[in-house]
């Protein structure tokens, strides 16, 4: 039995961030539980941990079978930084792979 999976997705941070000082892309990542789709750890690379923490709080919990309409609505309602475009992205892009990786699964 699998315990759980580690899933990865990126986007471009756009010019004049500061988070762009230290990274050209933001990365996303989330540890889900395979059987559920459920979100159990998940970090982003932001320059402040508040604000990795406020993302951190919008995944963890979800289920990935539910699709990501919820969490990218939740971010465009509550998130008002400037990466909010490559969170977005990221998201999407982790979406890509967690769907790949069932498709090949199923």
């Amino acid at each position: 039995m699998k315990r759980t999976i580690f899933i990865a997705g990126h986007a471009a941070l756009p010019q004049g961030m500061p988070a762009r000082n230290a990274y050209d892309h933001l990365a996303l990542v989330v540890e889900i539980e395979p059987k559920y789709g459920v979100i159990v750890r998940a970090s982003v690379t932001l320059v402040t941990e508040q604000a990795a923490d406020f993302v951190r709080r919008i995944l963890v919990g979800r289920s990935l079978f539910d699709g990501i309409d919820e969490i990218i609505a939740e971010f465009k309602e509550t998130y008002r930084g400037a990466a909010l475009n490559a969170l977005i992205a990221a998201m999407k892009d982790l979406n890509r792979a967690f769907l790949a990786m069932n498709m090949k699964q199923g």
